[in-house]
């Protein structure tokens, strides 16, 4: 493919936001909470006792059309660390006071009360998983998938809203500079924001460094072909920095065809075979 062409991939691709994967230490006590208190169903399950680990996917509505997150449990880990550098997900919602009211009745941690944002009108909330995970209550008059966000903190804004763009064909929907609080936050996805799952990218004035931990592991993304977006994906990371984690081709005992990749700050996404993915839950 001709380099030009190359380039032109991600924004002619057939993307969308998957699911995001991450750690628990107790997998039905987490899909306990996320099914009574966010009110998720639970999609599918596995258990793989030959590597030590089971996971389940929960979310909205079906994986076709819906964001979705891959819990994981590694046998015998009961908690894992945060870290700094992972802000929170955001769940959508027409009546925030509500849904905080049948979190408390159902036992949960409300780590800041429903309320109007600071110098602002939209009314947030702010709740804890059992492991310690953020959830942002976000309230919005029209919600088609309530999973409406991923929130990083990044070091260097420009650079990753640049890798994001080249590499994965994400636009910036949105872009909030507020020098009182000082932050800078940029909003990439798809679609409009009231459309589709978006990664909100925040850059705390003068910190250009955060701890990963060992928590949140990465964000999974379609695409048509997995191996033409990871030739894209390796030219990115020459111009801008980051690391292939996992050159592209079904990875041993699984189907799926699958790259990944670090971006220049570490933060994982792996890019999903299209068509794998929808035999996968068949």
């Amino acid at each position: 493919m001709a380099g030009s062409d190359l380039w032109d991939w991600p924004k002619n691709d057939n993307r969308r936001l998957l699911h995001a994967v991450y750690h628990v230490g107790d997998l039905e006590r987490t899909i306990k909470f996320y099914t009574e208190c966010l009110g998720m169903k639970l999609l599918r399950q596995r258990d793989v006792p030959e590597e030590k680990y089971a996971n389940a996917f929960v979310g909205f509505g079906p994986e076709q059309s819906h964001f979705a997150v891959e819990l994981t449990y590694n046998y015998g880990v009961t908690s894992y660390d945060i870290g700094d550098g992972f802000g929170y997900f955001g769940i959508a919602t027409q009546d925030v006071y509500k849904l905080v009211e049948h979190i408390r009745y159902k036992g949960g941690n409300i780590t800041k009360e429903a309320g109007p944002v600071d110098g602002g009108t939209t009314v947030t909330a702010f709740v804890k998983d059992p492991d310690g995970y953020t959830f942002a209550l976000i309230q919005k008059p029209v919600v088609n998938d309530p999973f409406c966000q991923i929130m990083l903190r990044i070091g260097d804004l420009d650079r990753e809203i640049k890798f994001y763009e080249k590499a994965l064909g994400l636009k910036v929907v949105r872009k909030v500079d507020n020098p009182e609080k000082k932050y800078t936050k940029a909003i990439l996805g798809y679609a409009e924001e009231n459309e589709t799952t978006v990664l909100e990218l925040t850059y705390n004035y003068g910190v250009t460094e955060y701890s990963k931990g060992n928590g949140y592991a990465q964000i999974a993304i379609g695409t048509d072909d997995v191996y033409k977006s990871a030739d894209v994906v390796k030219l990115v990371i020459e111009e801008l920095g980051g690391e292939i984690t996992q050159q592209p081709g079904p990875p041993p005992g699984l189907n799926t065809k699958v790259t990944s990749f670090l971006d220049p700050e570490g933060w994982k996404t792996a890019l999903v075979d299209n068509e794998d993915f929808l035999k996968e839950l068949e």
